[in-house]
């Protein structure tokens, strides 16, 4: 069973500029993850990027949306991967936060 890794982080770079951080710096948000960035797929819908990592075996989805103060990442990780999520939320958090607040 999936389990969801859900992170907020907050900016004050209103919605554009926030989403125009993503899109330049996904790579790195991927390499977060556990197993690393492996083959991606990512899809724009609005302010919504809906995406699939595969690392380690196995197929990790997920959304990043972009709102005018906060970016919401909700990755699903599948069995074991699930298990430690909590290992990878730090990780995912501080390279977010980096991410959206640094000139």
């Amino acid at each position: 069973m999936a389990q969801p890794l859900k992170v907020e982080i907050p900016h004050q770079l209103g919605r554009a500029e926030a989403r125009r951080r993503i899109e330049s710096g996904f790579g790195n948000l991927a390499r977060q993850l556990p197993g690393g960035a492996g083959v991606c797929t990512q899809r724009w819908d609005g302010d919504r990027l809906t995406f699939s990592i595969a690392a380690m075996g196995q197929t990790m989805p997920g959304t990043i949306d972009v709102l005018d103060t906060v970016v919401a990442i909700e990755i699903e990780l599948p069995g074991l991967l699930g298990r430690i999520a909590s290992a990878f939320r730090g990780r995912l958090q501080t390279a977010g936060e980096l991410l959206l607040t640094k000139d």
